[in-house]
């Protein structure tokens, strides 16, 4: 590695709108996300599926679980 041409890698925290942070390590001094794994729907369960034409049931009864 050569001295001098590489960024200082820190440990920094990034932090969420939802007021979450999260320890990592980064060359950049702040990151602000709008949504992390704490609020995000998909993680905590409140993920709605939007089918307004029967997509969602036509492919399960196509593909869904074959065993």
């Amino acid at each position: 590695m050569k001295d001098g041409i590489h960024p200082e890698y820190k440990k920094m925290k990034i932090k969420c709108v939802c007021g979450n942070e999260i320890e990592t390590g980064s060359v950049l001094d702040d990151i602000t996300v709008e949504i992390c794994s704490n609020c995000h729907p998909f993680y905590t369960g409140q993920q709605k599926i939007l089918d307004s034409e029967g997509r969602v049931e036509r492919f399960n009864k196509r593909y869904g679980n074959k065993k």
